[in-house]
């Protein structure tokens, strides 16, 4: 099959797509191999659909093509297996093994007759490899992750596994493009023509009212009948280009040339989006030869002169094929417009966790991070390189306030709040969480120096900007102590303090408008407030959305006020506001019910909206309120926390995320791309860099430009997680059992936190964990991985396990202070009981660890070391009997086989269960 007909077919997927035919879809992607939808294929096997499941891939892949598909059969068939013993169905099961399992003997004689003999169990689950089997739902799941990473590797499924990336409704725009050809071609073209088929070429009536040749019955074309389809390509070549251009009709409306951008690997978008405008006005780029679908009439239009080189496409105001919005019935992510960065190219390695980050507004592949330990980083992404790394230090101590030294003597831990470039990227400022604002002067390069500190703030200061009242470049800060402070950029005194609020101020937005400089500030109590630079108080009182949490930016023209917040119980909203009524004008769709944390925004291209939430990114069209499109895990962007920090660069080329492991994703458009290609090339003037520093008013751009980029930066990029996520490192595990309350373990600037002194026990609450057993002493105590249990190893050597139970007291399931857990043990009776040989357990070091998956307890008491199945508290094994003694033991994070274990005689040995063997000591 030629290229073009393969493309043709992608174009049929998408209108399939679009139209909700979901299982003619499903069957083309099998029937033609080009495209392996692996959204599909995971609700398939989560379904259990194994009958759809083979014969889908059978479209791709056999059995025996090689050793990755026999794998993935085997796995599927497998797991059919083990369903039917599951449920007592022999039948089923002895069928499933003749069928479908008896052709991998061939291969491997001894694991068949192993899978046979399960028949023989009460429980498979009583067959050692098959003992942390759990439930169907969860098995499956477990599968579905192997065999995606057999897919990915096999490479039958090579350049199978991402659409190609196409504009919304690509054949329709087609059919549209060639329909608006046809009609310049038309002797006597109408100003208003009315076009019902495609089955034949469309050409004008004559004056008399004659009209061109349609089928019986044609239905108006508002959408394709289901039957027909077009024949196959190749019969004609591009149109043939002619010496004299077409004349552009008087109804058109703004011609102006409009080039596709370049097709880009991505995945199948079909969400709700907004019509990109592209979309709405159908150009013909110039010089594109245009490929011709042959039909009924098709060589006579071939004999006719094909006009080229024509700098804009008629526009039908005419019921042509309307590009409709797409629905939600595909099963990959929704298209992305190509202008969006969405292409992951960099993931930068911070070393604390990222609070907040700004792209340089000048050289914009510089990009300032502030961490929740307090350090700033500056990077040069397109070299990835850390030009500068700074802990936090007060640079003067004896200059700060004394319950600012009182704070950090008691407590030195410090979080970045917000870091933002001044306007001209001449000076960058730091907010921290305790009191303190760091001014630094940029000179280019690695050269970042000290220029001001304030003490500005009682408590956290919890946002900063920089403006320009009277052409004067000013740092403006708000914090805990419920005012907003206006600072001189160039010897930090202060100017303005405006008081008012009845919370902790949030954030702040300076803008300006019809020469008029004002502040936006939100609080915590969900006011919005609105301040001069004079001393007459707040102007405005709004109530934001959520009523906590809230940013507000501006679009980069300015003309259009957005906010984006979250309410305490997790409910989140980005909104546009008409400004003139103090009212909101859209409120934007598409939020988690219940978001996992502060939801932070930001605005690019006066165009687009996206926020960090869900453990993704998400685009919004400001013109529509229905989400636009999204990347996460499944799109090609894995490792994100549950509401990642982002920011654009000032031309929306490159996008900043913060992600797991204290580390920072960077995307990128086309145009990124090529920044980062020749970002040798863009060199920062130090020199006047050096000039702007010691004089800090900004003279080299306008003031409409210095407000516009003020306001770009001016946007709040903060907001920590506001519910419990496995420490900072981003460890998410078990984040299904995760629900949104407030964070103790955060350190989340939003949260007033004052310090406690518990001195009676009428504070406290406490339990006693009852035991059958007399126990003289708890030697080791640990929660078990979903929180819902507690594992104690006394000094006799017995280990006693403790689960909360899910009741109308404790609806979750966790641990809690407020029902007592009970002591579990099954209903064998048996205790996991360690060796202890000839030593005296009461004298030993005891030590044990819990596999990640909680299936797992591997424990010492002086003896041997022992492997326990926390299901059946059966011993699985024993090994390393002393001397020399364990006294430390760890699971393998990704390999419950491999167990690290260190002696009493100081060395540590690499043990692997599966082979009964120490690997490395």
């Amino acid at each position: 099959m030629s290229s073009l007909s393969r493309e043709l077919v992608f174009l049929i997927l998408q209108f399939l797509d679009e139209e909700k035919f979901k299982e003619t879809v499903h069957k083309l992607e099998q029937e033609s191999g080009f495209f392996f939808n692996m959204k599909y294929f995971e609700d398939e096997v989560h379904s259990g659909n194994w009958d759809e499941v083979e014969k889908y891939l059978s479209g791709f892949t056999k059995v025996d093509d090689n050793r990755y598909s026999m794998k993935i059969f085997f796995e599927i068939r497998k797991q059919k297996y083990l369903e039917a013993l599951d449920k007592h169905d022999r039948s089923k099961a002895v069928e499933i093994l003749v069928k479908d399992l008896k052709v991998f003997a061939t291969f491997n004689e001894e694991l068949f007759k192993e899978i046979t003999q399960l028949l023989t169990l009460e429980n498979f689950r009583e067959n050692e490899q098959l003992s942390k089997y759990g439930d169907t739902k969860s098995a499956r799941a477990i599968m579905l992750v192997e065999l995606k990473k057999l897919i990915e590797a096999n490479p039958l499924f090579r350049d199978k596994l991402q659409f190609p990336h196409l504009k919304n409704s690509r054949l329709r725009t087609l059919i549209n493009q060639s329909l608006n050809w046809q009609h310049q071609l038309c002797k006597n073209p109408r100003p208003n023509p009315d076009i019902k088929t495609l089955f034949v070429d469309h050409t004008c009536g004559q004056p008399n009212g004659a009209r061109a040749p349609s089928p019986a019955n044609n239905p108006l074309l508002g959408s394709l009948p289901k039957a027909g389809g077009f024949p196959p390509l190749g019969a004609h070549g591009p149109f043939q280009p002619t010496p004299a251009p077409v004349p552009t009709p008087l109804w058109m409306s703004n011609p102006s040339t409009v080039t596709h951008p370049a097709v880009s690997g991505g995945p199948i978008g079909l969400g709700a989006p907004s019509i990109p405008a592209a979309l709405k006005h159908p150009r013909t780029p110039p010089t594109n030869p245009s490929v011709d679908y042959p039909s009924g009439d098709s060589e006579h239009v071939a004999k006719r002169g094909r006009p080229m080189g024509i700098s804009d496409e008629v526009n039908l105001p005419v019921n042509v094929l309307p590009v409709t919005f797409p629905g939600h019935g595909h099963s990959q992510a929704f298209n992305a417009p190509d202008d969006l960065p969405k292409t992951l190219v960099r993931n930068l390695t911070q070393g604390s966790s990222p609070m907040s980050m700004d792209f340089h507004p000048v050289q914009q592949t510089l990009l300032l991070v502030g961490t929740n330990v307090g350090d700033i980083g500056l990077w040069e992404v397109g070299s990835k390189e850390k030009l500068v790394s700074r802990n936090f230090k007060v640079w003067d101590l004896g200059a700060c306030s004394l319950p600012l030294q009182a704070a950090l003597a008691k407590d030195p831990g410090v979080s970045v709040n917000r870091i933002i470039w001044s306007p001209d990227g001449s000076l960058f400022g730091v907010a921290y969480s305790r009191h303190i604002v760091q001014i630094y002067s940029y000179h280019g390069g690695d050269d970042v120096r000290q220029h001001l500190e304030i003490d500005a703030h009682a408590g956290g200061v919890n946002d900063l900007a920089f403006s320009h009242p009277n052409k004067q470049l000013c740092v403006i800060t708000c914090g805990d102590d419920k005012t907003i402070k206006v600072w001189d950029a160039t010897n930090g005194t202060k100017q303005y303090t405006f008081e008012g609020h009845e919370a902790p101020v949030y954030s702040v937005c300076p803008h300006y408008k019809e020469n008029i400089q004002f502040i936006f500030s939100t609080a915590l109590d969900g006011k919005i407030k609105a301040w001069l630079y004079d001393n007459l108080g707040s102007r405005v009182d709004y109530d934001a959305p959520g009523r906590w949490c809230t940013t507000m930016a501006y679009s980069a023209d300015g003309t259009r006020l957005f906010s984006c917040g979250t309410s305490k119980d997790g409910d989140s909203y980005i909104v546009e506001w008409n400004e003139s009524e103090g009212a909101v004008k859209r409120t934007y769709q598409g939020f988690r019910k219940r978001s996992l944390g502060v939801v932070q925004f930001d605005t690019t291209k006066n165009r687009f909206l996206a926020a960090g939430d869900d453990f993704s990114i998400k685009f919004w069209d400001m013109d529509n309120v229905q989400l636009l499109t999204i990347l996460d895990a499944e799109g090609g962007l894995p490792g994100l926390p549950a509401s990642p920090r982002i920011r654009f660069n000032k031309d929306g080329t490159l996008l900043a995320v913060s992600a797991n492991e204290n580390s920072i994703k960077i995307l990128a458009n086309s145009d990124g791309l090529r920044l980062l290609r020749t970002f040798d090339n863009l060199s920062y003037d130090a020199s006047r860099a050096s000039e702007s520093v010691t004089k800090p008013a900004i003279n080299s751009i306008s003031a409409a430009a210095a407000a516009a980029a003020a306001t770009s930066a001016g946007l709040a990029d903060r907001g920590a997680s506001v519910v419990a996520i496995a420490g900072m490192n981003g460890d998410a595990r078990n984040m299904g059992d995760v629900k949104p309350r407030l964070a103790e373990e955060t350190n989340d600037k939003s949260k007033i936190w004052k310090l406690t002194e518990i001195n009676e026990t009428s504070q406290c609450r406490s339990l006693r964990l009852q035991e059958n057993l007399r126990i003289t002493k708890i030697s080791r105590l640990i929660y078990t991985n979903s929180g819902n249990a507690i594992l104690a190893l006394a000094s006799n050597a017995i280990h006693f396990l403790w689960k909360w139970q899910r009741n109308d007291r404790n609806s979750s399931g966790k641990a809690t202070a407020t029902v007592a857990p009970q002591l579990w043990q099954p209903t064998s009776g048996i205790l996991m009981t360690n060796d202890v040989a000839d030593t005296n357990p009461e004298e030993a070091v005891p030590c044990f660890a819990l596999s990640k998956n909680d299936s797992y307890v591997m424990s010492a008491s002086g003896g041997k070391i022992s492997l326990f199945n926390m299901m059946t508290f059966k011993t699985m094994t024993t090994f390393m009997p002393p001397p020399p003694a364990a006294t430390f033991l760890a699971f393998h994070p990704q390999d419950n086989n491999i167990i690290a274990i260190g002696m009493d005689d100081s060395t540590i040995q690499i043990y692997n269960v599966r082979v009964d063997e120490v690997e490395y000591s």
